[in-house]
């Protein structure tokens, strides 16, 4: 039933004639905001009050017809609730409402009882700027909007025309009592399950006259200034951006808010309704491209979208210009908004951006550590690496190098050494005494538990222990790393370098669990029994595959990963005389030269593929050819032949082909070409399977008919709703990398998922990024210049060793190969999407972004602002009826 009292309050406060044809109705959010905690008798009292004049009980009384004891009672009432604000001046309680946004929702939101009690205010929030916000549109000029965009400070220092209403430090200077409370708009969205995991804690500040009624009404707690200063500072490191109430008149306002663009009501204006006009600051970014290097780190922090990646190399062909339409001189509406901003972000504008980023599966900013290696910026180049990979040294030694096969500067002369200057950043930290470990951002103290200690399981802890969570990771092996540690040689990786990576965990407070198998030694059961709120199933694909043939499970026929981990554990196990290795990818090359090295007297490979065709790398072909390895092309395996119970030898026929023509796996073979090799062992590599055992018996989590785990392809989120996955367990075995970079995007999940009301996709990054047209590229004044090499021990000198055979680049390789890199992309900015609130000014490590002015405006009092609304709207609509007539004489 409608609250007759409510609706004329509501009607009241918005200054509309109730039942008239704009009036607020019971339907509006003016009304269902204030429908479940005021009362018939809160509205008459409220009904006396006007717009931001102060009045005591004792005056208010006669109005209402109440006594001042009982006046006195409801105005606390309203001002518990959040309606009216309530100030001691002079001994005398004195009580007014604000407007609507920014002012009585807000503070009615961060009643956060009453919102647990009643969602429909947190829900009445959120649709008024839906609803009234595009009436706006155009409305108002830049400077003068309800709420304005303040610069990060940092970001103007040499601005010289800069005012000081645009210093976040003037306001914090020029009051005496302050409060902090959480985030009202982050609080609204959690309410209604949208939240985008942004901190959202003590993030508001209050100043004069708002910070008294926040204390006073519990829903702030007081802080001084200094600690005003740091939560400023702390909201910068976190990437939020700084706006203000902007209708107390020029440098003037009584809040800071902290806001992110994927939450924020007020940012909703621009990104959504694009009006950026209505919060804009004066500024706008600036990015100087011979600086930039496409690193990205701005691209993510940018609140409203606003920055994309693109393209810096000359094109041949001009590249496509985005046209800009905007309410300043256009007809506005349903057509012209972007109602999914918060999960359509795009991270690279139309035409593309450089290919190493785009290729790598973690899409680290390679651009940007190479720039400041070339600097001899080492630790920061190390902490731009680990934004994205926390294992460069591991990475460095083992990567696929995606990165380098897209490389531009490979259609020069040859790709970047990318993985070499990794590489050698990564040992610039491994030999220093004290290691770059990452500060926590946060200190949620939440149970997390990690399953499995391979790469995806690493990462994902590292990325949640930097977020303060308590990680324990349970590994069913007696060693750490998965198969980085029991699937790679030491020749490849050594186990120190695996290691040395793993103590930075450590140092996060990251706690291990060997030789505990989740699901027999203990249950996921348990463990939530624990307190453990989320878990990350990583186990990777541990197991050899067999070919189901005659005569695999003869003596002295193993699979390569049985034999590898093996090795790598320390057990006794040679394989004397001759040996057969069955396939053609990295791990049968490992597997092949591990053989060397444990008594092999001959090593044999066999592959379906063709040598152009095998999935090994070129170079580690190479190098188990300088070992002394044969490599047979085109031959797959017919039966193993037995004698007196053990392996004697294979028999191979003729490839003819492998796939059929839907690109499906299906081999050919010409039976009548066979050729019988001797063999003491046959070491089987032709592909990883999955070993789940008990781990999720009993559970809601389901399979692929691969036996992978499945899961939400974006969140990772399984059939369980707290149980999360990723790696080779979910995407079937592939590069550590990809599980690298799988772990973070579970971390980020998890965070989601145990904050309450988080959205698992809202204002999410989806990592998604095209490489610009290297056709279109004008390639032809640049020098060739050689690629620089690191040492390496080759052919019988390595193989008689499990050491690494491999060096390190020196410094002056290092700048040498360094300055090859084109620096092919660079960020853009749509200036009228910009607010120019300079978060990604703090981002950048090359001063290559910055805020230049190029607006003026300046804020007003409410009381003095409809004039210049008023003219701002005429202004508008001659421009559009300009723009018309233009267009018309255009088109005749």
């Amino acid at each position: 039933m409608v609250n007759r009292k409510v609706l004329e309050l509501a009607n009241h406060i918005s200054r509309k004639k109730m039942g008239s044809k704009s009036g607020i109705t019971e339907t509006d959010p003016e009304y269902l905001i204030l429908e479940p905690v005021v009362t018939e008798e809160m509205a008459e009292v409220a009904l006396c009050m006007e717009i931001r004049k102060k009045s005591t009980a004792a005056e208010l009384a006669p109005l209402c017809g109440k006594p001042v004891k009982k006046t006195e009672k409801l105005l606390w009432e309203l001002a518990k609730a959040g309606v009216c604000f309530v100030n001691q001046i002079n001994g005398v309680d004195n009580y007014w409402y604000d407007t609507w946004v920014p002012g009585i929702m807000e503070m009615m939101v961060n009643n956060k009882e009453n919102v647990k009690k009643y969602p429909q205010i947190a829900e009445a929030f959120e649709a008024y700027g839906r609803v009234r916000g595009p009436k706006t549109t155009g409305a108002f000029p830049v400077g003068v909007g309800l709420m304005r965009v303040i610069p990060i400070e940092q970001a103007i220092d040499g601005e010289t025309r800069r005012a000081t209403y645009e210093e976040v430090s003037k306001y914090l200077n020029d009051n005496h009592i302050f409060s902090v409370s959480d985030c009202s708009c982050r609080t609204a969205r959690e309410a209604m399950g949208e939240g985008c995991g942004h901190l959202k804690e003590d993030m508001c500040i209050q100043m004069g006259h708002a910070a008294e009624y926040y204390i006073r009404t519990r829903r702030g707690r007081q802080i001084t200034k200094e600690e005003a200063f740091e939560i400023i500072k702390r909201a910068e490191e976190n990437g939020l951006m700084h706006q203000i109430p902007n209708l107390d008149g020029s440098g003037k306002t009584h809040a800071i808010c902290n806001c992110c663009g994927c939450s924020c009501l007020s940012l909703r204006t621009a990104s959504m309704f694009k009006n950026v006009d209505m919060v804009r600051s004066n500024y706008v970014s600036h990015v100087n491209k011979e600086k930039c290097v496409a690193c990205g780190e701005c691209v993510e922090t940018c609140p409203v979208n606003a920055l994309q990646l693109g393209q810096k190399l000359c094109a041949v062909k001009p590249l496509p210009v985005k046209k800009t339409e905007t309410p300043r001189d256009t007809e506005w509406g349903p057509d012209k908004w972007n109602p999914d901003y918060r999960t359509n972000r795009l991270n690279v504008v139309e035409s593309g951006t450089s290919p190493c980023k785009t290729e790598c599966p973690a899409h680290i900013s390679i651009q940007g550590y190479i720039k400041l290696a070339s600097q001899g910026r080492y630790t920061e180049a190390l902490e731009l690496i680990k934004h994205e990979n926390p294992f460069p040294a591991v990475c460095g030694r083992i990567c696929p190098r995606k990165c380098e096969s897209a490389c531009t500067r490979g259609d020069i002369d040859s790709p970047i050494a990318i993985d070499e200057i990794k590489k050698f950043i990564a040992e610039q930290d491994l030999n220093m005494k004290n290691r770059y470990v990452p500060e926590k951002r946060h200190e949620y103290g939440k149970k997390i538990a990690v399953i499995g200690a391979g790469p995806a399981g690493l990462s994902c802890a590292y990325y949640l222990a930097i977020d303060g969570y308590q990680v324990t990771v349970f590994e069913k092996q007696k060693v750490l790393g998965g198969m980085l540690t029991l699937g790679i040689p030491s020749f490849r990786l050594e186990k120190n370098v695996v290691n040395s990576e793993i103590e930075v965990l450590r140092a996060l407070g990251v706690q291990f669990k060997t030789q505990v198998e989740v699901g027999k030694d203990i249950s996921l059961k348990d463990l939530r029994a624990q307190g453990y709120k989320a878990f990350y199933l990583a186990i990777g694909a541990q197991a050899g595959r067999k070919l189901g043939i005659e005569g695999e499970d003869s003596e002295g026929v193993i699979t390569g990963v049985e034999f590898l981990r093996n090795i790598n554990l320390g057990n006794d196990l040679t394989v004397n005389g001759k040996t057969v290795v069955i396939g053609g990818g990295n791990v049968a090359i490992d597997v092949a030269r591990t053989a060397v090295r444990t008594g092999a007297s001959e090593v044999n490979m066999f592959c379906l593929e063709s040598r152009e065709d095998m999935p090994a790398l070129a170079e580690e072909i190479e190098e188990a050819l300088a070992e002394g390895i044969i490599i047979n092309n085109s031959r797959g395996p017919k039966r193993i032949l037995i004698e007196n119970g053990r392996t004697a030898g294979v028999e191979f026929m003729k490839c003819i082909s492998i796939y059929d023509e839907n690109g499906k796996f299906n081999p050919i073979y010409d039976e009548s070409d066979v050729i019988t090799v001797k063999a003491d062992h046959v070491l089987l590599s032709v592909g990883q399977s999955i070993d789940l055992g008990s781990l999720i018996e009993g559970s809601g989590i389901e399979l692929n008919p691969n036996r992978t785990i499945k899961a939400d392809p974006f969140t990772y989120q399984t059939g369980e709703p707290d149980v999360f996955t990723g790696g080779d367990v979910l995407t079937g075995p592939r590069f550590a990398i990809d599980a690298i970079a799988a772990g973070k995007q579970g971390a980020i999940s998890i965070h989601r998922y145990v904050q309450p009301g988080q959205s698992m996709i809202i204002g999410r990054d989806r990592r998604e990024y095209h490489a610009f047209d290297k056709e279109n590229l004008n390639l032809g004044d640049y020098d060739r210049q050689p690629r620089q090499s690191a040492g390496h021990i080759a052919g019988v000198s390595s193989k008689s060793t499990f050491k690494d055979p491999r060096s390190t680049f020196t410094d002056e390789q290092v700048k040498k190969e360094t300055e090859r890199c084109l620096s092919c992309g660079a960020t853009v900015v749509d200036e009228y999407l910009c607010v120019g609130c300079g978060a990604c000014t703090m981002r950048c490590k090359f001063d290559a972004i910055s805020l230049i002015r190029k607006y003026d405006g300046e804020g007003v009092a409410f009381e003095d602002l409809k004039p210049i609304v008023v003219k701002h709207i005429l202004k508008r609509k001659g421009k559009i009826i300009m723009k018309k007539a233009k267009n018309l004489l255009r088109n005749k």
